[in-house]
This record gives structure tokens, C-alpha cells and sequence, in this order.
């Protein structure tokens, strides 16, 4: 881990993003458990300790575009990055058919999965990816923006797509440079994309007026359009993928 901009990331989110207790209770998840089989889970994760449904953030406001088509069997949800381990039990549970607290082969690749995140977000959906590599679960896909975390560069083997957007901008925040695959015959590296936003304008009317004035990089990424517009396109065509692997299957 990067450890001064993780400190900084923690001291510039206590600024504008005060704890509220925004931890997700498992009732307001909309997954169905078991899932159908065949079904796309997405999953995206806020950064700092923002709450896991303000739809201020980019992170939630993506995740409700994806679901305004109403696909069948395609699931979007959101989650704060400090909520990783009650997720991992959700998913687990809801692939869980038998109940009997262990994952068979059938099982676990029974569905698919996409996870994306902002910030600590970013490393996060790795994270993720990382414990459901233990239980033999492929994931799909993993988009990282400006993520900051321990070993949030190296991208597990049950990950088959990656793709990171980060700054590098001067300042105490900066995100992960680049990702690489644990096994690269497994899993692809789509890009690190690289963004600047010295003397570049960004709309921060979302944000508290503190952070407007302080004028990160590292915030200017959460409210770039363009950013978001590359990340919608990488998982719209992750989606594109698994509907016609559906399609295909069912003929």
C-alpha cells in the first residue's frame, strides 16, 4: 500500500465525507438467493466512507444507468468498500443452491460477475475478486478508478478482464499506476489509462464546498465525465458479452 496517500485519503475523506453509518443491512440488497442460474451481478464500490446509496456520487449514479434498461436476470447494486466482507457472504450465500455451505464447480461459475470502485472503492472490487478466488468464482470483469489500497495493482487469476483509470497528479492522492495479471494467460489487462487534471476544470458541485476549494485531482476523477463514460463502455460490453453467451446457450 501507498501508505502516505492512504493516510491522506483517510484524513481528506474525514473532511467531507463524515462517518454516518452507512453500512448496507443485508435486507436492502435486491439479489435473489439462490440466483437464477445465468444471471450478471454488478457491483460497484464508493470510495472513503461515503454511503453505499448517494447517488451524488459516481459510483451509484452509473450503477442506477445500468439498471434503467431492466435486463432480466442482470443485477446492479452498490456498496460502501468497508462492506466488502458482508457482500462476500451475500454473494457466497446466494450461489449456495444446496445450502450446504460449500460451493460446488456448477455452482460457482453459475453466474457472472462484474465489480467495479472508486478510490478505496477500486481496490475493493480486487479484493473481492481476490476472496472469491478462493472459492473457484470467476469474475468477468474488475474497473478500477484511482484506486488506492495494498496489493490493489495485482489482479487475480479468476479475473478474465482489467482495466485501471488514475491520476498522478502532485498531491497526497494519487492512484494505482498499473495493474497486472497474476497470470496473464488467464486474465487480460485492457488498459492503465492515465488522466491529468492540472489547470483542467471539473464540475465539483456535488461536493462539499471544502473539497471545491482544495481542488484534488483525486476528486476531479470521481466527477470527470469522461472517466465514467470509458468505464460504462468497458461493462456495457461486458454485458453485451454475457447476453450473447446467453443467447447462444439457449438455442
Amino acid at each position: 500500500m501507498r501508505l502516505a496517500p492512504s493516510l491522506a485519503v483517510l484524513a481528506a475523506a474525514a473532511l467531507i465525507h463524515p462517518a454516518r453509518g452507512g453500512d448496507r443491512k443485508q435486507s436492502e440488497w435486491n439479489l435473489p438467493s439462490p440466483l437464477p442460474r445465468g444471471s450478471m451481478v454488478i457491483l460497484g464500490f464508493l470510495g472513503a466512507w461515503e454511503r453505499w446509496d448517494d447517488d451524488r456520487r459516481s459510483v451509484r449514479r452509473l450503477a442506477l444507468r445500468l439498471r434503467e434498461p431492466g435486463l432480466p436476470h442482470l443485477y446492479v447494486e452498490t456498496a460502501g468498500n468497508h462492506d466488502r466482507k458482508r457482500v462476500r457472504q451475500i454473494l457466497l450465500k446466494s450461489l449456495d443452491r444446496d445450502g450446504d455451505g460449500r460451493l460446488s464447480r456448477e455452482e460457482a461459475e453459475s453466474a457472472a460477475f462484474v465489480f467495479y470502485g472508486q478510490s478505496f472503492g477500486g481496490a475493493a472490487a480486487v479484493y473481492l475478486a481476490r476472496d472469491l478466488e478462493r472459492h473457484g468464482v470467476p469474475v468477468r470483469l474488475t474497473v478500477q478508478v484511482d484506486s488506492v489500497g495494498r496489493r490493489d495493482h495485482l489482479i487475480p487469476a479468476n479475473v478474465a478482464r482489467a482495466l485501471n483509470l488514475y491520476q498522478r497528479d502532485p498531491g497526497p492522492i494519487r492512484g494505482e499506476p498499473r495493474i497486472r495479471a497474476a497470470d496473464p494467460s488467464r486474465t487480460q489487462i485492457l488498459g492503465n489509462l492515465p488522466f491529468t487534471y492540472l489547470f483542467r476544470k471539473v464540475d465539483m458541485s456535488q461536493y462539499p464546498a471544502i473539497a471545491r476549494r482544495i481542488g484534488l485531482s483525486h476528486w476531479k476523477m470521481d466527477n470527470d465525465p469522461a472517466v465514467w463514460a470509458i468505464v460504462e463502455t468497458a461493462i456495457r460490453a461486458e454485458i453485451t458479452r454475457w447476453q450473447a453467451e446467453r443467447a447462444g446457450a439457449g438455442r
